[in-house]
């Protein structure tokens, strides 16, 4: 794969010949802590600017400082702050309740470790407050990442949610039908499979400590992930993979109010929409939610445009998934 960059890289082994047991997850909570981090360092990607905008009412209440102290820009948060999600389906309350009954010993020594990688954060009042009293702190944090999840998140959560089920589906079935080859190949610019070796490297990423090379792999789409995908030391869990989900970049921009006018006349205005939309593989809420359309009105217009041979359609779970075929994507570019 070409554009690894030179610098700083970490490395998965999974033993000769091998193929890694992958996981796919989504953890709103992991959003969460990652949109308050965006917000706290608005100068990420442009994409990001329209939900900046629209936010910034919604945190005005907020005194998310506690919670910018423990982010800092060179590794991950407090592990007890983002707990391992367990499976796709991951729910916020099951994860709150999980940093609620963080072990206050375990937690203070992840708080200080936290606030020492930024400088004069160990020092100060809020610093020394947490350490201080760590049982205390995560009561604190835990209710703060709740008031966070529901200004900063879950107003947008459906829309989220739909995006990172997506993509773990996409993903899921491309290493279903190609192996880890095909996983990989399109994941991201920085990271690379060598088959040969049975090799993950991932650039720019800060190398972690030794792991055996039998254990599997967390893969977790991300919509607030930086640019750039994060593992080892710098990632928030062990052998874990955290990337920018498939068309986050566009989950922040309206969808254009009327398909173009020659498609609209050739397919009818509504399946025009839907096909001008799938820019990126959704499901049918994911698309009536976009799109402001009842839910059994996009899917008839992906029947339709399916049976025209402009689409295809893969289950993943309980899901069905569509994207555009060469056909459809060539007709929706004119």
């Amino acid at each position: 794969m070409s554009g690894m960059s030179g610098g700083a890289s970490y490395e998965l082994r999974f033993g000769a010949g091998g193929v890694p047991r992958c996981r796919f997850a989504v953890s709103p909570l992991w959003e969460t802590l990652s949109a308050v981090r965006a917000l706290d360092r608005p100068g990420g990607p442009g994409t990001r600017l329209p939900w900046l905008r629209r936010i910034q009412v919604a945190a005005t209440g907020l005194d998310l400082a506690p919670l910018a102290l423990l982010t800092p820009v060179g590794g991950p948060a407090p592990g007890f702050l983002t707990p391992r999600p367990e499976d796709p389906y991951t729910r916020i309350d099951d994860e709150l309740s999980r940093v609620r009954t963080a072990d206050p010993a375990l937690a203070r020594g992840q708080l200080e470790h936290a606030l020492t990688r930024t400088p004069g954060a160990a020092g100060s009042l809020r610093g020394r407050r947490m350490l201080d009293d760590p049982g205390r702190a995560v009561k604190e944090l835990a209710d703060l990442l709740e008031l966070a999840w529901r200004a900063l998140i879950e107003p947008d959560w459906p829309r989220l949610h739909d995006l990172l089920e997506a993509d773990t589906a996409f993903h899921a079935r491309r290493l279903s039908d190609g192996g880890p080859e095909a996983l990989f190949a399109e994941l991201h610019p920085h990271v690379r499979w060598t088959g040969s070796v049975s090799a993950l490297t991932v650039a720019n990423a800060e190398p972690g400590p030794p792991e055996p090379e039998d254990a599997g792999l967390l893969l977790v789409p991300s919509v607030f992930c930086r640019p750039d995908p994060l593992a080892g030391a710098g990632a928030p869990w062990r052998r874990a993979l955290v990337y920018p989900a498939r068309g986050a970049g566009g989950l922040w921009e309206r969808p254009a109010e009327h398909p173009p006018e020659v498609l609209a006349r050739l397919l009818g205005r509504g399946r025009a929409a839907v096909l001008t939309a799938l820019e990126e593989p959704a499901s049918t809420t994911g698309l009536a939610r976009r799109l402001g359309l009842a839910p059994s009105s996009v899917s008839a217009h992906l029947s339709a445009l399916r049976d025209a041979g402009l689409l295809t359609s893969h289950r993943y779970g309980h899901q069905v998934l569509y994207e555009r075929t060469p056909l459809g994507i060539a007709l929706a570019a004119g």
